[in-house]
């Protein structure tokens, strides 16, 4: 499983291992970075680079990618737009199952409440992933919690998916 957290300067991700026993483990996380002072074209090629690089390691059976939910910052929104559509894209060409979730969607499935903040959702990560330590950067943490999200939302999708095969031999 991997999770992004898009973002054009700083794009987190996390790849979790559930198979198997037990709870789920961390096996990477971290942070692509990309330079505010290179053109667009130039860092949305090497943030796509790394993102291909991650799927190529990992071969991931899904990837979650955090949705474009609400910016202030337009400027922001474009630039986590394209960084979220990039790994969409390269997520879907290596044949993985590809789900977005809302910030929201996700403090609620880690934390509990959707109105979690950040530390309470990093301290989550870390029980959930038995880590030392909160993860850092807060982009691999998001990643983290991502990839937790998809995770604890499976039950559901294969209840859903097995309720309209049901339905569609009837």
């Amino acid at each position: 499983m991997l999770g992004i957290d898009p973002g054009l300067t700083r794009c987190g991700y996390a790849v979790v291992d559930a198979h198997g026993p037990g709870a789920p483990t961390a096996v990477a996380l971290g942070v692509i970075r990309t330079s505010p002072d290179d053109e667009l074209p130039t860092r949305l090629a090497a943030l796509r680079a790394d993102l291909v690089a991650l799927l190529v390691e990992f071969t991931p059976d899904a990837v979650a990618v955090e949705q474009v939910f609400f910016q202030v910052n337009v400027r922001t929104a474009m630039s986590v737009g394209q960084a979220s559509g990039l790994a969409l894209a390269e997520a879907a060409t290596a044949g993985c199952e590809v789900a977005q979730y809302t910030p929201n969607q996700v403090k609620d499935a880690v934390a509990g409440w959707g109105g979690a903040g950040k530390q309470q959702v990093q301290r989550m990560v870390q029980s959930r992933l038995g880590l030392a330590a909160p993860p850092r950067p807060a982009d691999a943490a998001d990643a983290a919690a991502l990839a937790l999200c998809h995770l604890a939302s499976a039950p559901l999708r294969r209840g859903v998916a097995a309720a309209v095969a049901r339905r569609s031999r009837s």
